[in-house]
């Protein structure tokens, strides 16, 4: 999504309004429905003037194309600053990343330095680290580029930067080779830069094109995982990616016994917790530096296995995927470094026998190095014990060095943050200003349905594109067929249809296998994955009423064992229980309704919550 795009004449004499900053804000508020703060705006002013006077030289030609804030597809990610034009036939597009910093200090990491921001000094990608993964990625996601041979020149403009060493140093010299960057007085040598690849106009409306042109399919990381095991670089990484990336790896190579460390990654759905963790998996073990790849649920390691069957023998694999159950006996940092994927789903204890002292500890306990990603807001079990305060009790008692760092590049869900915001303000999860789906920064299917056959069907019409469409529902429906194979869990005379509960036949593999689509699965099969399109089915254990988000225990099955004690809590310590069987149902319809990367379709059992929904997205099927 361009917010907002002109010509360079155009441009100029929206600068000589001397409002530039108003003006690009109002793009914004219209394109996106979204507030622009005033220091964004002082931004605007700052950096888009430099920009102007840059391009004031006639051999730019004035019908050039300036685009400004274009939304990269399927992330949250934005690009500065544009400019569209030819070299004879050759149609050209150079991407300026825009920075008012005047000072940098180098780091140990790739692509990464320390500079300051409003609130004190702090590591970043490097801009042109960060100019570079915007044109790879639009690389990758946009096929009229590639098919259409359209060249991408990405560069970093620090207008405010005196030369030193550091900003420029050989260090960084991989990166300033595919994208130069340009300090404080040099606006002559970016103005040539221009001038290079765009000596006519943009009379193809090139920009236009690349935005409502061809998108490639999306990447999975499943999908992605064999060429990755080999090393492979499959997912360009971007700002606080990388930076996760290259923390995690400088701890994994640092730590030894007298020096242990562990780093707690904060991350909401789809912001690449897990493509980062078996990036880090890959480069650690290359690095003869032993790493596993810890998981509560095994349904991403079954899928993993699968992915992987033939490539590397099966006890290969079981060492390199574990469970977090795995070392209640083993001995003390005898593993590098341990990256715990959906920590949030860890347990006090093992299984149902509760056995060990602490998952928490013993992770800690076995390695000189460990890797936790969470997202609190995922939990969605009374037993689930990964907080991010008990981690850091736990670490602070064993002398381990606590390092904490957040993910917040969004792509799942199309990118859109205001997708996740929305879902976030309409379960009441947390207030956000997305109260409707009209302004989200890119398009994402979201589908309410009255009729359950018909939001299967529309599933099964998704799936056929590449069996990437799976159902899923609330645990509110007794599992029938885990001892009759016969029976249905879901049946005609309620839903129009007979289907079954997962796991009878697949067991984790239920997410990828193509026969699977016929079957419905739940929280446990389908945390800490993905799907193009998901379909929802939600039960009575959430309902709305006069507009408030509740929830009904008694609704979820007497087998589902994540609420498993809620009756007796509740009497003995409502205070404790009752917001915490809150925060269970609605953390599992928050987590069933982002696995979708492109939409999700729901079913509501529920009339009035079924209403509650039309009402926030005003669209029925």
């Amino acid at each position: 999504m361009i917010v907002y795009r002109k010509t360079k004449e155009d441009f100029s004499n929206d600068i000589l309004t001397n409002d530039i900053g108003n003006i690009i804000s109002s793009h914004i508020m219209q394109k996106t429905g979204k507030k622009v703060a005033k220091n964004e705006v002082r931004s605007f002013e700052n950096s888009l003037g430099f920009m102007e006077r840059v391009l004031s030289d006639p051999d730019i030609p004035d019908d050039s194309g300036v685009s400004l804030e274009y939304h990269l597809p399927h992330t949250s990610k934005r690009v500065d600053f544009i400019i569209t034009g030819r070299d004879g036939d050759q149609e050209n597009v150079i991407i300026i990343e825009l920075k008012q910093w005047e000072q940098a200090s180098i780091t140990t990491k790739d692509g990464i330095v320390k500079t300051r921001f409003q609130f004190g000094e702090t590591e970043t990608s490097h801009p042109s680290y960060q100019a570079w993964s915007y044109a790879a990625l639009l690389t990758s996601f946009n096929a009229t580029v590639d098919e259409e041979s359209i060249a991408l020149y990405p560069c970093a403009y620090l207008h405010n930067y005196a030369p030193d060493d550091n900003i420029t140093h050989d260090f960084y010299s991989y990166y300033l080779e595919k994208a130069p960057v340009f300090l404080k007085p040099d606006a002559r040598k970016l103005r040539e830069f221009i001038k290079k690849f765009i000596k006519k106009g943009d009379n193809s409306n090139i920009m236009f094109r690349i935005d409502n042109g061809k998108i490639k399919p999306t990447k999975s990381l499943a999908d992605s995982l064999k060429s990755m095991i080999k090393g492979n670089k499959e997912f360009v990484m971007i700002d606080d990616q990388k930076l996760v990336y290259e923390t995690a790896l400088q701890l994994g190579l640092q730590s030894h016994e007298q020096n242990k460390n562990v780093l707690i990654v904060e991350g909401g759905p789809g912001t690449g917790k897990s493509v980062v963790a078996i990036n880090l998996l890959v480069e650690l073990n290359k690095r003869g530096k032993m790493a596993q790849y810890v998981t509560k649920t095994s349904a991403p390691r079954d899928v993993y296995f699968e992915k992987l069957k033939g490539e590397k023998r099966m006890t290969e694999l079981r060492a390199l995927f574990v469970g977090s159950g795995t070392f209640i006996s083993a001995p003390k940092n005898v593993i590098n470094t341990l990256i715990v994927d959906e920590a949030h789903r860890l347990t006090e204890r093992t299984g149902f026998l509760k056995r060990g002292d602490n998952q928490i500890k013993e992770i800690l306990n076995s390695s000189v190095s460990s890797i936790f990603f969470i997202d609190e807001d995922q939990r969605v079990s009374v037993d689930d014990y990964g907080e991010i305060f008990v981690i850091e009790e736990i670490a602070s008692e064993l002398g381990i060095t606590i390092h904490k760092q957040k993910l917040e590049s969004q792509f799942r869900c199309n990118g859109s943050d205001g997708y996740l915001a929305w879902v976030d303000n309409t379960l009441q999860i947390r207030e956000t200003a997305n109260s409707d789906l009209d302004s989200l920064d890119y398009e994402y299917d979201f589908r309410v349905f009255d009729d359950p056959k018909s939001l299967r069907e529309a599933i099964f019409e998704k799936n056929k594109i590449n069996n990437k469409a799976r159902l899923l529902a609330g645990y509110c429906w007794p599992w029938d067929s885990k001892k009759d194979p016969k029976k249905y869990d879901f049946t005609e005379d309620e839903f129009g249809f007979n289907a079954r509960w997962n796991m009878t036949d697949y067991g984790g593999k239920f997410i990828i296998d193509p026969n699977s689509v016929t079957e419905i699965g739940c929280i446990h099969t389908a945390q800490g994955l993905e799907v193009d399109y998901v379909g929802v089915i939600i039960g009575d254990d959430l309902i709305i009423r006069d507009g408030n988000v509740l929830v009904n225990p008694k609704a979820r099955d007497k087998g589902d064992r994540t609420v498993f004690g809620w009756k007796s809590g509740v009497k003995n310590n409502p205070e404790y229980w009752k917001p915490l069987i809150k925060d269970i149902i609605r953390n599992t319809y928050r987590t069933l309704m982002t696995r979708g990367m492109k939409g999700c379709y729901i079913y509501c059992t529920d009339l009035e919550t079924a209403q509650y929904f039309k009402n926030a997205v005003q669209k029925t099927f």
